[in-house]
Parts: C-alpha cells; sequence; structure tokens
C-alpha cells in the first residue's frame, strides 16, 4: 500500500513537466509528511487539456453521505479496481498522476515495532503515481475531487519492504495512462522495474502524522 509521501517538489516546476494548467488553490509545498485526507496536486486531462489541481486523498464513493461514511480509500488495488463499485467507472474515464518526491513504507518486528523506510526513484527524479480520482457531493452540496493512489504487487526489491508497491509511471507512459493515448491503461498497473527505486531507513518519529520536517527522509544510521 502507500499510506503516506513526501511531497517537495515546486508547483511550478510539475506544472511545466506535465504541460498542465495549474489551479490557484494548490496544497502548500513542500510537505514531508503528507497523510490520508490532506490534499495532494494531481494531474488530469479533459479533452486533450491538462490540468494541475488539488484533491483530497482519500476517495470518496458517490453513495458516501459524509466524507467519513464508510472506509478510508486510500489505495486501489490494480488486482480488483475495474470490479470494485467503488473503483470500476473511475478506473476506466477518471485517471490522474500524482506527483511526489516519495513515500514512506513500514516494516513490522515481531514484537509490533514498525520500522520506517523512505523510498524515491534511484535517478532522484519525481515519483508519478498512477492514481484514480473523482467529484464527491455532500449533503450541503459541497464538492470536491477525490483520489486514491492504484497498487499492485511488488517487485522483488520493494517486496524485502512491504507486499504492495504503488502503481509508478514513466514519462513515455503519462499520456496512456491519462486517456489521450486512447485504450490501453491496464498494461500501466504493474510493478516497476527493479532498479527504479532505492530505499533508506529513517527515523521513527515520522509514525507520527504529526511529525513534519526534512529530518523525516534523513537517512538513519543502523
Amino acid at each position: 500500500m502507500c499510506g503516506r509521501m513526501a511531497i517537495t517538489l515546486p508547483h511550478d516546476a510539475m506544472s511545466q513537466m506535465f504541460a498542465a494548467a495549474p489551479a490557484n488553490d494548490l496544497p502548500d509545498v513542500p510537505n514531508y509528511n503528507v497523510c490520508p485526507t490532506d490534499q495532494v496536486a494531481s494531474i488530469t486531462s479533459t479533452d486533450g487539456a491538462r490540468h494541475y489541481r488539488p484533491m483530497r486523498w482519500g476517495f470518496i464513493p458517490h453513495w458516501y453521505k459524509k466524507a467519513n461514511g464508510g472506509p478510508l480509500l486510500i489505495n486501489a488495488r490494480a488486482e480488483t479496481i475495474a470490479e470494485k463499485p467503488a473503483f470500476k467507472a473511475a478506473c476506466r474515464t477518471r485517471r490522474c498522476i500524482i506527483p511526489a518526491s516519495g513515500f514512506y513504507e513500514w516494516t513490522r518486528l515481531d514484537d509490533g515495532t514498525k520500522l520506517p523506510w523512505y523510498i524515491q526513484r534511484s535517478d532522484t527524479a519525481s515519483i508519478a503515481f498512477g492514481a484514480i480520482w473523482q467529484d464527491w457531493t455532500d449533503d450541503e452540496g459541497v464538492v470536491g475531487a477525490t483520489v486514491a493512489i492504484v497498487t499492485t504487487g511488488a517487485n522483488d526489491a520493494m517486496g524485502k519492504i512491504h507486499h504492495r508497491i504503488p502503481v509508478i509511471l514513466e514519462s513515455d507512459d503519462w499520456a496512456l495512462w491519462l486517456g489521450e493515448d486512447g485504450k490501453g491503461a491496464a498494461t500501466l498497473m504493474q510493478a516497476t522495474g527493479e532498479e527504479t527505486l532505492k530505499f533508506h531507513r529513517v527515523d521513527r518519529m515520522v509514525n507520527s502524522n504529526r511529525a513534519s520536517g526534512p529530518d523525516l527522509i534523513d537517512p538513519l544510521d543502523v
């Protein structure tokens, strides 16, 4: 799964990289501890025009009456995404990309201790997570875009830490994922190459969703 991430990338650089028109209400960056229900910046494409816009991390199905009206859906499993009632329409017509600097994952010891790792691209480029989104309206008419990151079974490298991995898109795949190059995005819902990512242990202070600051991603001497 992917349950925490770091986003330190300037919005102007990301909007240029993805050739996407930026919204005016993007979340503050840098944020070294992005948590579920936080706002994240995402790239969508409509009629060939890309938009760089904020979304709530935590997909809300249309039948929820309140934002907390059911399980918090921060991830969508690639293996079942096309059949799940919450996700099946979005995976066909509402795919997006979440750019991030890196993400956190935890290994768990036999005594229950959680040891955090920071994972980033080996080439230090930004990560492009494959995601799905939809607008949601509550009983008071408040509308917001909500998003979930698509995950799949881990490759061997990531499997040393966790059995799941986010879908990570290469730049040549962005147009297909966003629906600009026709059908076939399902072929992208697989683990990235063994050499794509690198990872290092970080301090357990990131276990708290209230922790902040660049120290969270510093390598831990172990």
